[in-house]
């Protein structure tokens, strides 16, 4: 996330005299009420482990541009770090005062965290305050009035708290995006004697290449005279989304989107949820789901207990998905969507399907590394074949691996898919859930999720 500026290191130590304050705080309670020993020189090692943390990863709250959600994810990993590294330090320390019960460390932790997001989103309240008074705020000049600028516009200048300051633009012509919004300065001859008499902070340059002669001039006059600037390029008249940029030597090149997911980080984080989840549903829930199941099936229908399908997963390679057998055995199986009133289910069957239960055994998948717990919904060969070649951007769910739950489940996009549009929605949400992915994100998926089994409330559930 670009900050635009250096001056953002007082903010940066704001946010850390917040944090610290909080966590000590929340030690000193912990104290108080028994669930944290006491141990000699404790706000002296935790200040320590929270400065090394701070230096090395350091929080995001105090910039102009800071979601609620990166706030939140960055204070669950600075948490996991800290808690780490204190109880490192403590016994390194050879300090020998367990906690007397082992719940309160789960519990620490998420307090913890929880405390750590609450004083950032504290912090970034107080800053956004100074910066609608106008402190610290950078006074900004466009170059150029094309659509790309005019979306950096409502970006930047719509929210008083961000503290960016758009004074103008200069451009040839007077019939463009800023017509009635922002003051037209001048043309491009002009900007460098404006320079010269107002101060300017960033300078956002989006001049096609034609103009490349007064581009360079202009940046070098910028980097002369202690001005931030920045080109902006023309690819969001084709493009709508976020873009990363990436190096090759030294040369900058855009990739189409950015993949949370392709971080070593995430994906160690992501597994490892699948990995531990799976295991207690599969050692606990599901030998209960499996015989209510296997009997259910045995006396409705003739044929096995599971359903196994081939299906398409990450990059689009095939394997096996499980799922308890809803169904009388039939030779649509691999190549007809199941209907409201499908006349191949039977009453079990159509039970099961309603309340879930049928998709459990792909928790076997997810263990075995096939699917994810929350992921884009895994579809039949068929269907990939078939909507691959009428829907935009069918195939960019595939660089995740599929889920048995996803951000198009808990928000309707799920069931039968009678018209084209509706396929085009759940892939509109499969590819917004593969750029957006955080760990945060997933939880929310799965608490939605278990929300919508107990209420009963998906009608599309068939």
């Amino acid at each position: 996330m670009p900050t635009f500026s250096e001056t953002e290191s007082l903010w940066r130590w704001l946010v850390a005299l917040v944090d610290l304050i909080a966590i000590y705080l929340l030690y000193w309670g912990g104290m108080v009420i028994g669930m944290i020993p006491m141990i000699p020189g404790w706000y002296v090692w935790l200040g320590i482990c929270y400065i090394v943390v701070f230096v090395f990863y350091p929080p995001m709250a105090h910039l102009p541009l800071a979601k609620a959600a990166h706030v939140a994810t960055h204070s669950l990993w600075s948490s996991i770090a800290l808690y780490g590294l204190y109880a490192l330090a403590i016994l390194a320390a050879r300090v020998s005062q367990p906690i007397e019960h082992l719940w309160y460390l789960p519990v620490l932790w998420l307090a913890l965290a929880l405390v750590l997001f609450g004083s950032r989103m504290l912090a970034r309240g107080i800053i956004r305050r100074f910066r609608t008074f106008g402190i610290s705020n950078r006074r900004v000049l466009f170059v150029g009035a094309g659509h790309n600028l005019r979306y950096l516009y409502d970006e930047l200048a719509q929210n008083p708290t961000t503290g960016f300051r758009v004074k103008g633009y200069f451009d040839e012509s007077t019939q463009n995006q800023f017509t009635d919004t922002l003051p037209r300065l001048g043309g491009l001859a002009d900007i460098e004697p404006y320079l010269k008499k107002q101060p300017v902070d960033i300078v956002f340059c989006n001049l096609t290449s034609r103009h490349n002669k007064e581009i360079l001039e202009l940046m070098n006059y910028c980097e002369n005279h202690l001005i931030r600037f920045y080109s902006v390029p023309n690819v969001r008249n084709y493009v709508h989304h976020v873009m990363q940029v990436e190096m090759v030597g030294n040369m900058p090149v855009l990739s189409l989107r950015e993949e949370p997911l392709n971080q070593p980080m995430n994906k160690i984080v992501k597994r490892a949820f699948d990995i531990v989840f799976s295991l207690l549903f599969l050692c606990t829930l599901f030998p209960f789901i499996f015989l209510f199941c296997a009997i259910g099936i045995k006396l409705s229908s003739k044929g096995p207990i599971f359903f196994k399908q081939k299906r398409n997963g990450i990059r689009g390679e095939e394997f096996t998905c499980y799922k308890f057998r809803s169904m009388h055995i039939n030779a649509e199986a691999d190549t007809l969507q199941a209907t409201k009133n499908d006349p191949r289910k039977f009453p079990f069957g159509d039970f099961i399907r309603r309340t879930n239960l049928d998709e459990t055994p792909q928790f076997i998948n997810v263990l075995r590394g096939e699917m994810s717990v929350v992921g884009p919904r895994p579809h039949m060969l068929k269907h990939t074949e078939e909507y691959s070649q009428l829907v935009d951007k069918y195939m960019v769910r595939h660089w995740a691996k599929p889920g048995i739950t996803g951000w198009a489940q808990v928000n309707g996009a799920r069931g039968e898919t009678e018209h084209l549009w509706q396929m085009e929605e759940r892939i509109q949400k499969d590819v917004w859930y593969i750029e957006n992915y955080s760990f945060m994100l997933d939880m929310q998926i799965i608490i939605l999720t278990i929300k919508t089994i107990l209420q009963h409330d998906d009608e599309h559930a068939y």
